[in-house]
């Protein structure tokens, strides 16, 4: 069992930054791909970017592609989405999910395989 926690979220003015954290329980965060998720209101939730569990592959929704960053600390059982260049377009409510995976080198960007999820962070981005 995972439970995840995200925080950092707010309200931005365009072309501002901010970074998410998901913290996570457990003893086996490193055996997790993680993803960042994103739903704004009458759209359904896209993956953005996602990461997987040994950290060494990354991949990026074509939208955010250059602007988001996603890094994790396995350490601190804890993953981050750094968020350039914000629009209005990328005000949503983010969410962190965890995909539990033996093969620590993928970096899913599909819903489905997600297992646990956070209750999600609210980012604004103002004109």
């Amino acid at each position: 069992q995972v439970q995840l926690v995200e925080s950092g979220g707010g309200l931005v003015q365009a072309g501002g930054s901010l970074r998410l954290s998901c913290a996570a329980s457990g003893r086996t965060f490193g055996s997790y791909a993680m993803g960042w998720f994103r739903q704004a209101p009458g759209k359904e939730r896209e993956c953005v970017t996602a990461i997987s569990a040994s950290g060494s592959r990354t991949a990026y929704a074509n939208s955010v592609k250059g602007r988001f960053t996603i890094s994790r600390d396995n350490a601190k059982n804890t993953v981050y989405l750094q968020m350039n260049s914000l629009n209005p377009e990328d005000t949503a409510v983010y969410y962190c999910a965890a995909s539990f995976t033996s093969i620590h080198t993928i970096a899913p960007m599909t819903h489905s395989v997600y297992n646990y999820w956070g209750q999600g962070t609210q980012v604004t981005v103002s004109s």
